[in-house]
């Protein structure tokens, strides 16, 4: 046995009180015997023997009663003996993700997982500290009462979660406690994709239950792309399916269908389309549905806009003048004044991709069209010397395809230094060590050398022309802006371009320093001043499709602890909860037996008197 509040034990000095009075009580005063009183004195004397068990038992009553309490306040628990069970601190970890929403046996496994919870909440007494710990490792704490409503409460994620830190958090909340007897309950679908790492919670035991089974046939969408990401009008919608047989499929545009078809088995799916729709419009792709709703709908966006009308000015260079005439014949762009091409010191207006001018004397003309428009950057000096090109140093710098690829054996002999002013908010698309070659910011792009084979070799490698076609029908034309893909619930760095974020229904939202995607799979648009200019696309990962699950024994190797217990069925899970130490308290039986205690020392007091007024 042990006690949980051994100081309580003190109060058991109190028992030297009784022992005091029994001590202590004795006649006082003169003894004078009368005649009458003869009689009253043998009657004392028969009865002398009686009275003095009874005084004693008495006492031995009152001193049992003062320590019993003093042992129940102590909060003895012992293992295997009394009622109910110890303190115990325990945190239920419950599995919420995407793939738990799958049916089996007529019933979603999260609603298997909320009765199992029901269950061992049920089973908690004042005395024990609780917390439910849900995929996305949200805490709750409280009562049993408190954590029922929170457990009705919750809902099931649009993705993955992190169970592994959900873990980790139950596993901080219970060694917090200070209680001694530890333990966390994991309700998972043990899905492979989920547990890839090795979770340390210490000096915990944890009881674990899996469904069993194999899980049921799962079709999917697992990627749903527009490319590109603006279509001026024309582009393609590439989705891939993931599908044992053949499947049938839907795509929509904004309010109506795009295309339907059927697939065959992780067929990827390619639909062109020149819609009529312009602007930022989101989209779907939609299987039948199967034992797993929530992935057989993806989300996409596109900005679809007319093609831009370009014109290209003398300084630009002939190298860009064809370029130019290749994207007109393939539709891309026509002629007209939405961009400008131009050399930096023709620059009247933007939007506009702007090339360093060819001769140095005109840099100075060229800053001040720069400043005039309002463009944070200048040319500086001029830097000769043959230097390899590439791509930007980081992944937060490039913006989508601007830079993949085009940049592989390009070299600039002539350049010269972007220097940025006050305020600049650009991206660098290319770089000459680890100086800015090429910028792109609101409205404008700009280029350190001449687009002349003289100056660099841009020009005249195969990817200049898709290169120049991105910058211009993806980059300048219609609103700045662009898509961000996220799953359920991630944070993200607040896209610089965008001030505000519209709901599916319309409410807008103030954006703060950082992205909070949705837990709801959709498409969420961007705005900016009122506007949209871009499009926040949440899809759950594609990995919580994939059913494949990890059998108890190799997912109990996935967790580190005191000692790890597999709850075959939720009667058997059940058994095992509060059971970390295998501790019961035994105050109340104690204190059952001080009410015993006092009720007999009550018939004695009474007895006592009963013999006293007869005597």
């Amino acid at each position: 046995m042990s006690l949980l509040a051994p100081f309580y034990l003190l109060l058991g000095a109190a028992a030297i009180v009784p022992l005091l009075i029994h001590l202590l009580r004795r006649r006082i005063g003169t003894r004078v015997d009368f005649p009458a009183a003869r009689y009253l004195a043998r009657a004392e004397q028969e009865h002398s023997r009686s009275l003095k068990l009874r005084n004693l038992l008495l006492m031995l009553l009152r001193v049992a009663i003062v320590l019993f309490v003093a042992t129940a306040a102590a909060r003895p628990v012992m293992r295997l003996a009394g009622s109910g069970h110890g303190p115990t601190a325990l945190a239920i970890v419950f599995d919420n993700s995407l793939s738990t929403t799958v049916v089996v046996d007529g019933h979603p496994l999260l609603e298997q997982f909320r009765g199992a919870a029901r269950d061992i909440l049920a089973a908690a007494n004042a005395n024990d500290r609780l917390w439910l710990v849900t995929a996305d490792g949200r805490v709750r704490g409280g009562g049993k009462a408190t954590l029922r409503e929170e457990l009705d409460r919750v809902e099931a994620l649009g993705g993955a979660g992190n169970l592994p830190l959900a873990l980790a958090h139950a596993g901080a909340a219970v060694r917090a406690a200070g209680i001694d007897s530890r333990q966390i309950i994991l309700l998972t679908d043990g899905q492979r994709s989920a547990w890839t790492q090795t979770t340390d919670i210490g000096d915990v035991q944890v009881v674990l239950w899996t469904p069993g089974g194999a899980p049921p046939v799962n079709r999917a969408v697992i990627m749903a792309d527009a490319r590109p990401e603006r279509w001026t009008p024309r582009g393609a919608l590439v989705a891939r399916l993931m599908s044992k047989d053949s499947t049938t499929y839907r795509i929509t545009l904004g309010d109506r269908s795009l295309g339907r078809g059927t697939a065959a088995p992780n067929e990827e799916v390619v639909l062109r389309a020149a819609p009529p729709e312009r602007g930022w419009v989101g989209g779907t792709i939609e299987l039948e549905p199967d034992e797993l709703p929530g992935d057989n709908v993806r989300h996409f966006a596109v900005w679809i806009g007319a093609p831009p009308g370009i014109s290209v000015s003398a300084g630009a260079g002939p190298f860009v003048r064809s370029a130019i005439d290749v994207l007109k014949g393939s539709g891309r762009v026509v002629d007209g004044r939405d961009i400008a091409i131009v050399a930096g010191d023709e620059l009247g207006a933007l939007p506009a991709l702007i090339v360093a001018p060819s001769d140095p004397v005109r840099v100075g003309a060229a800053n001040r069209a720069l400043e005039r428009a309002g463009i944070p950057w200048r040319f500086g000096v001029m830097r000769r010397g043959e230097a390899s090109v590439a791509g930007p140093r980081a992944a937060t710098e490039a913006i989508d395809s601007l830079s993949s690829g085009a940049f592989t054996d390009v070299s600039a002999t002539a350049r010269y230094d972007l220097v940025a002013q006050s305020g600049a908010d650009a991206d660098t698309i290319a770089r000459v060590g680890r100086e800015p070659w090429i910028v792109a910011g609101p409205r404008y792009a700009i280029v350190a050398s001449p687009l002349d084979p003289s100056a660099t070799t841009l020009p005249i490698r195969a990817a200049f022309v898709p290169w120049l076609a991105t910058v211009l029908t993806e980059r300048l034309v219609g609103e700045p802006g662009g898509i961000v893909a996220a799953s359920p619930g991630q944070t993200l760095p607040r896209p610089r371009w965008a001030d505000a974020i519209e709901d599916e229904t319309g409410a807008r939202t103030t954006l703060g320093d950082d992205l909070h995607a949705p837990t709801r799979s959709g498409t969420y648009f961007f705005e900016r001043g009122g506007r949209r200019v871009g499009a926040l696309v949440v899809n759950p990962e594609s990995s919580e499709s994939v059913l494949d699950r990890l059998p108890a024994r190799e997912l109990a190797a996935r967790v580190k602890a005191r000692q790890l217990l597999t709850a075959a069925d939720r009667i058997q899970l059940a058994g095992l909860s509060f059971r970390s130490a295998a501790r019961r308290s035994v105050a109340e039986p104690i204190l059952v037996a001080v009410l015993a205690l006092l009720a007999l020392e009550a018939l004695l007091v009474r007895s006592r008197r009963r013999v006293a007024v007869a005597a």
